[in-house]
């Protein structure tokens, strides 16, 4: 029989040191930035990551001001007469695109235009469709309402040809002019912006501890952008792991979504703590299949839209039913510039680069409101109409 021999203090030591050594080396695996699949346990510690925290809860507490003055355009030209809009829209269920849609009959009204929405349905086949009758109808101007236009090359040629003016909305990555393709301008909120505060909630909110997906749309630049940069974001936190990028088209939404939520419930059961959507829709949608499990609906896993705030998300908000917050678009805000912008394009002028701020909407902050809507932009707009 053989005696096991006693380890000596150095031996020990050195043991030590490798265990200590390899459990780092098994935490960083676990922490791999992008990955499908997180760590089996939750991150220890009171804070995952406290400079990226403190950077975090500064930005989210400048975000939820609502006390916001009105930074917009003063001065611009004088409301031109009889011109007729047409809105071509990605899909009307999309509540952004419909918001925006709102805000654009409501502006077009005060500076006496027409406005017809042409709904492409949220297909390829759609899109192209309603595109190419906008064209022939030969209006003043077109709006490309939450689609990349380079889906609808042909018709978006024609229209520069026909010297229509476009204008997007959602339409391409960044706000301002575009001349591939050629936009006068494109209204949004500056996504990089967007992106980081909602990733920046959710390092907030877990104190730099959560297990996140995010749910996105690849099939629209727009959006795949704005995931990509939540994801980067998210990863300056080394306590918050992604657990799950799921995307799953906006027209596929209602069906897809109850299905890949089960499944993600069933595969990270506690471990997944919060989740940041491109637009709250997939929270509508999610709510089925976390209420089916008796998840409470003040969560976890706690919800962030990085847009658009639709009233539907704000109810979810106000009512704490698996939503808790959403960075919303000022869409009406945002109708009443694409009305301005073409303004300014009949009338031969610039763009007026503006863009929109960014805000967080939490129950804390909305005081029962079912949008964001700034004040200012209206009295602004209508004395630069003259109207």
């Amino acid at each position: 029989m053989h005696r096991t021999p006693k380890a000596t203090p150095g031996i020990l030591r050195a043991r030590s040191a490798a265990a200590a050594l390899l459990a780092a080396v098994a935490v960083l695996a676990g922490c791999e930035r992008g990955s499908q699949s997180g760590p089996e346990d939750p991150p220890s510690g009171p804070n995952g990551c406290p400079a990226a925290h403190a950077r975090a809860r500064t930005a989210v507490d400048r975000a939820q001001r609502t006390d916001v003055a009105w930074n917009g355009p003063t001065t611009g030209p004088t409301a031109v007469s009889g011109r007729t809009i047409v809105y071509v829209a990605q899909t009307m269920t999309n509540p952004g695109v419909a918001g925006a849609a709102e805000g654009v009959r409501d502006a077009a009204g005060v500076i006496g235009w027409k406005v017809r929405v042409i709904d492409g349905g949220g297909t390829p086949a759609g899109i192209q469709a309603a595109m190419s009758e906008a064209v022939a109808l030969r209006p003043s101007g077109i709006v490309i309402g939450g689609f990349d236009p380079n889906a609808t090359s042909q018709q978006v040629t024609r229209a520069d040809a026909a010297g229509i003016p476009l204008i997007g909305w959602h339409a391409v990555a960044a706000p301002g002019p575009s001349r591939r393709p050629p936009l006068f301008t494109n209204v949004t909120t500056n996504v990089e912006e967007v992106a980081r505060i909602s990733a920046q909630w959710v390092i907030a909110q877990s104190n730099g501890n959560a297990g996140a997906v995010i749910f996105t749309d690849a099939s629209i630049p727009f959006a795949r952008n704005k995931s990509e940069l939540i994801r980067k974001e998210l990863a300056t936190c080394s306590g918050v792991k992604l657990l799950a990028y799921e995307n799953i088209p906006i027209p596929d939404a209602s069906t897809r979504t109850p299905r890949e939520v089960s499944s993600l419930l069933s595969r990270f059961q506690d471990r997944w703590t919060h989740s940041v959507a491109i637009n709250d829709l997939y929270f509508a949608d999610a709510a089925p299949a976390l209420r089916a499990v008796g998840r409470k609906g003040a969560g976890p896993p706690f919800n962030i839209g990085a847009g658009d705030g639709d009233p539907s998300a704000f109810q979810r908000i106000n009512s704490e039913q698996y939503q808790a917050a959403t960075v919303p678009e000022p869409l009406s805000l945002q109708g009443w510039q694409i009305i301005d912008e073409f303004n300014r394009a009949f009338s031969d002028g610039p763009e007026s680069g503006y863009v929109s701020p960014t805000h967080i909407s939490t129950a804390d902050n909305t005081d029962g409101a079912t949008t964001w809507d700034p004040s200012g932009y209206r009295e602004a707009y209508r004395k630069i109409w003259g109207k």
